[in-house]
């Protein structure tokens, strides 16, 4: 039996992470991008050279990723977060499919990706699982996380897809608005994916 690739996706604060630990908890494999892509910003060679030659030699300090630039940078211009993605979204995606082959025959894994639809990773996936709070849950939760400030956190939200097209996406959706139990949702989900795959 071929392996259920799902790709789990959600806005900023709507509990992806959640739905991923759950997942892992329950034996399904997660490849979480946002972690993996800071791993290879850092190890990767070819990342490495391509960023130093977008951003200069300043781009590493002392062997390590000089974040306040690439920030920077990314905020900078909105041209410049497509640049930089351009570098790391496919070595990310080569990554994913290696991760995947040493899996082995499970029947299902999971890629966690805020992204996954924006950076081109739906035809990475077999299925797509967006996890939905309602916007005011969302930046509470945010706020309560990072620390950052209301502002900060509805800025974020408006560069991220809109939630209704994501939606529309989506093969199925998983609603963690602290109203719906979030553990009997993910459990349906499984039970689904094990008997259509």
């Amino acid at each position: 039996m071929a392996i259920c690739r799902i790709g789990i996706t959600g806005g900023i604060g709507s509990g992806k992470s959640v739905v991923s630990r759950l997942l892992e908890l329950l034996g399904i494999p997660v490849y979480v991008c946002d972690a993996e892509a800071k791993r290879l910003m850092q190890t990767d060679a070819a990342i490495r050279r391509d960023l130093v030659a977008l951003l200069g030699e300043d781009a590493y300090r002392d062997g390590c990723l000089n974040k306040p630039l690439l920030a920077s940078y990314l905020f900078g211009h909105p041209a410049h977060a497509g640049q930089v993605n351009g570098i790391v979204h496919p070595r990310v995606r080569d990554d994913f499919r290696a991760w995947t082959l040493r899996q082995g025959d499970l029947p299902l894994v999971g890629m966690e990706s805020a992204i996954l639809i924006e950076a081109g990773f739906r035809a990475e996936v077999d299925k797509v699982v967006m996890v939905w709070a309602p916007a005011e849950v969302r930046i509470e939760r945010a706020i309560r996380r990072d620390g950052a400030s209301r502002a900060e956190v509805e800025k974020r939200i408006l560069c991220q897809m809109d939630d209704d097209e994501k939606r529309r996406q989506a093969d199925f959706l998983l609603v963690n608005d602290g109203q719906h139990p979030l553990i009997p949702q993910v459990l349906n989900l499984i039970s689904s994916l094990s008997e259509n795959h």
